[in-house]
């Protein structure tokens, strides 16, 4: 991911505290997330991800296919609580078994599906590579929804 952020920077002229400020974060804070020393919240990669208008799948490197994606500002908490169920499901897991393969406890993954939690970066991207769903589609930026 450090590539990406670092290209998408540099292709749109941005300095670190550019961005940083965008995000409403101290530049050290975003530095530690572009040099992959602290993981990058969930909300902060959507937001990334429409400063570029690019797709989530590309900028944190499930994908290697560049897509022009331009979406609402907030995310839909509604919406990723049922996709995350949907693609639990498609797993055929228990939310136990979720819970297990992602390292965490059930009811994390019951607070996510159930609009009490986004769900944390770390975990959404693993439940991405498994099922092979595109976090775009998860987090509601676009209708596509598997990795290509």
């Amino acid at each position: 991911m450090k590539q990406r952020l670092e290209l998408l920077r540099d292709e749109n002229e941005y300095l670190t505290k550019d961005i940083a400020e965008k995000l409403n974060v101290v530049p050290s804070v975003y530095s530690e997330w572009e040099n992959e020393k602290a993981p990058i919240p969930t909300r902060r990669i959507y937001q990334l991800a429409n400063i570029y208008k690019i797709n989530i799948d590309y900028l944190i490197g499930l994908s290697n296919i560049r897509k022009n994606i331009e979406s609402s500002n907030e995310i839909n908490i509604k919406v990723v609580s049922s996709r995350i169920k949907e693609v639990r499901k498609s797993l055929n897991f228990s939310m136990r078994e979720l819970a297990k393969k992602l390292n965490t406890t059930s009811s994390a993954i019951s607070n996510y599906e159930n609009e009490k939690n986004l769900i944390i970066s770390q975990f959404l991207i693993e439940l991405c590579k498994i099922s092979n769903y595109s976090i775009d589609y998860v987090l509601g930026r676009t209708d596509s929804k598997f990795l290509k």
